[in-house]
């Protein structure tokens, strides 16, 4: 894929990068909404890059082993859209008319799954930095486990596009020290070092020696004029030959290079150029072609990139024949590790737990229970941000990843929660790699931007959370989460479950690992009794909510409900309450979002909407739980941010005992009375 850029005409070079500002600068007009300046200014970079230098097959965006690229100023989206559009990708010229337009495949920021192509979504800053190393990861991992002296099945370059805007953000430095310090190779990074923000110029809150910080990381780093192509050219080809480090070009260039007035302000950046100005710039730029019109040449110059892909491919598809012949074994596990594919009878591996197992934790389950699918989960991959022992997520025997350890399968993510959850949606995005992430529930906070551009793009990644309420005790309110819960509910497509001991754990990995989606495991510190069988977990948990137990054969006074540690103590509770002739049914609700997806024959089973004394349980802010209880039901929750003593105390103290939600219980079968 690599091509002399020398060979190109200077001429023929600077219309095709003149073709990439007008393309984008017109569709942003006719929009008369987005971001003119960067593309414009990102132009001889993007140019250098895609035509002399990235690996793809515009005919098929998902070929396993191309080049990933992230624009993770996704703002510039136009410039990603003239780009594939001009190599050949499925993007029509009436698409880029359609910019930011109801319906269309060219949305004002890059959307994975939407736009052939499109690697990632990206827009929130520096989340495209973190994917991309994510995705570098992926790439390593898969090259020390395929890779032979003979055949090269993986072997590709993750490569990004970054702004000011990206390197002041904090993910951003989160994922390039821990890219310099596992010495990411493949990873190169060209840095748009426009000098321009919103508010103007960088200075204002910007001064940093950006080399000087990328060098420290454990970066190389060149420094190159951004407007000339052949500059970031050689620079590239450089980069490639530093094998041991992460690369970081950072090209000066101008914002909306070629505009006459605006160049080089503020004004270009979030807003269009304005008629006037546009026809000025295409005056500038020599460019007589009318809006929307490419010339032939520049479009076949582009579109060499079709072949130039099919060519790559077939060279790839005839090299993984020749591997599977000789590595059939290892060619059909590559196989199916690059289709999200399970081995067969792979269930059969979740451990069970009965009562005889005794009080336990519900992260120490999951502990065993990842333990038990390493061994034939082959490529379940992942790590905590340096909280391994208290979330129970290593691997025991299969090593740490990491410079000449490149197979191993513990990542230490270090204390970066943010980068964490981009890392691991950019090994998803990569393809071949389960991933998983782990840190405290309090700390969700801290990653919730990369949590929810998981679901936003609909995401195979487990993301662990342990130490799910104040029942943490004595580290205090700062660790005691509260409304963690309710706030990773409330984000659309992330599957939220709340175990309530051993099985259920078990049940929700089973559900983590199968569905194509993003799955939160909140779990406790706390040891929790085992409550449920096997087979009732597993159904349950995949309806989301169950009837746990009815104490007295349907008949009851009271339906408790509740999830995760506060299961057990419902259940408790309803034992006392019978002990006083009240009768009660027991709901276990680990998941809200999988009970909403189904029937409403059999929610209304589990929780009939006639019946008003309704209680639901839980250690947290009780936001949401009206939905369940309805108008006359109750919670029995927290308004408050916990305190520190032992767990048991706080718990008593917040009211989190069997005797205080049996007496709630009883309020609420009184106040209804009270009404008839």
């Amino acid at each position: 894929m690599v091509k002399d850029i020398n060979t190109d005409s200077n001429e023929l070079q600077q219309r095709c990068i003149n073709a990439i500002r007008v393309l984008s600068m017109d569709a942003v007009e006719r929009a008369s909404s987005g971001h003119p300046g960067a593309p414009m200014g990102a132009a001889p970079m993007a140019y250098a890059l895609w035509t002399k230098h990235l690996k793809h097959n515009p005919a098929n965006p998902d070929w396993a082993d191309r080049d990933r690229f992230v624009l993770s100023a996704g703002h510039a989206s136009m410039l990603l859209y003239s780009l594939l559009h001009l190599t050949g990708y499925d993007l029509s010229m009436d698409e880029i008319k359609n910019f930011r337009q109801w319906g269309s495949k060219t949305p004002g920021h890059p959307e994975y799954g939407l736009t052939p192509g499109v690697e990632v979504t990206t827009g929130p800053l520096g989340s495209g930095f973190a994917a991309g190393v994510g995705m570098a990861i992926s790439e390593k991992m898969l090259a020390e486990r395929f890779n032979t002296a003979s055949y090269q099945v993986v072997d590709h370059y993750t490569y990004a596009i970054v702004s000011d805007g990206d390197l002041m953000e904090g993910v951003a430095s989160e994922a390039a020290s821990l890219a310099g310090t596992l010495g990411l190779g493949k990873l190169i990074y060209l840095y748009d070092d426009n000098n321009i923000s919103i508010e103007g110029s960088t200075d204002l809150a910007f001064r940093e020696d950006v080399k000087a910080r990328f060098l420290a990381y454990g970066w190389h780093v060149i420094h190159v004029d951004g407007s000339d192509p052949v500059s970031i050219d050689k620079a590239i080809s450089e980069s490639k030959n530093y094998f041991e480090k992460p690369s970081l070009i950072i090209a000066t260039t101008v914002i909306a290079e070629g505009s006459p007035n605006k160049a080089g302000t503020a004004g270009s950046h979030g807003t269009p150029l304005g008629s006037e100005e546009v026809e000025l710039t295409r005056k500038a730029l020599g460019w007589t072609a009318e809006p929307f019109d490419v010339p032939d040449d520049v479009i076949r110059h582009f579109r060499s990139a079709v072949e130039q892909g099919r060519s790559a491919e077939s060279i790839w598809d005839d090299e993984m024949g020749r591997f599977g012949k000789e590595n059939p074994k290892d060619f059909q596990v590559y196989e199916k590790w690059v289709a999200n594919a399970l081995p067969k009878n792979w269930q059969d591996q979740v451990p069970q737990f009965s009562p005889e197992d005794g009080a336990m934790a519900t992260r120490a389950a999951s502990g065993k229970i990842l333990n038990s699918l390493a061994p034939i989960v082959g490529n379940l991959v992942g790590g905590s941000a340096d909280l391994a022992p208290s979330n129970n997520t290593e691997l025991k025997g299969f090593g740490d990843f990491g410079p000449n350890a490149w197979s191993g399968r513990n990542l230490h993510f270090g204390v970066r929660e943010h980068a964490m959850g981009g890392i691991v949606n950019g090994m998803a995005l990569h393809g071949g790699i389960r991933p998983y992430s782990g840190t405290f529930l309090v700390f969700a906070d801290y990653m919730r931007p990369s949590l929810r551009l998981g679901a936003i793009m609909s995401l195979p990644v487990t993301y662990i959370f342990t130490h799910d309420s104040i029942g943490v005790g004595e580290d205090g309110p700062t660790h005691q989460p509260v409304e963690q819960l309710a706030a990773l509910r409330a984000i659309p497509g992330l599957t939220v479950i709340r175990p309530a001991d051993g099985n259920e754990t078990a049940a929700a990995w089973i559900i983590a690992l199968e569905q194509a989606s993003p799955t939160a495991l909140l779990l406790t510190r706390q040891g929790l009794p085992q409550i449920t069988s096997p087979e009732v977990a597993r159904a349950g948990v995949s309806k989301g909510g169950y009837i746990l137990s009815d104490l007295d054969d349907g008949n009851f006074d009271v339906i408790l409900i509740a999830s995760g540690s506060e299961v057990s103590l419902v259940a408790a509770a309803g034992e006392m309450l019978l002990s006083k002739g009240i009768t009660s049914r027991i709901v276990s609700m680990p998941s809200w979002e999988l009970f909403n997806l189904q029937s409403e024959d059999y929610r209304n089973e589990v929780l009939p909407p006639n019946f008003a004394a309704k209680l639901a349980v839980e250690a947290g802010i009780g936001q949401g739980w009206e939905r369940f209880v309805g108008g006359d039901g109750e919670l029995h929750v927290m308004s408050d941010f916990g305190a520190s003593a032992p767990g048991k105390v706080v718990m008593e103290k917040f009211g989190f005992t069997a005797e205080a939600v049996a007496e709630h219980a009883q309020k609420l079968i009184r106040r209804l009375q009270s009404k008839v």
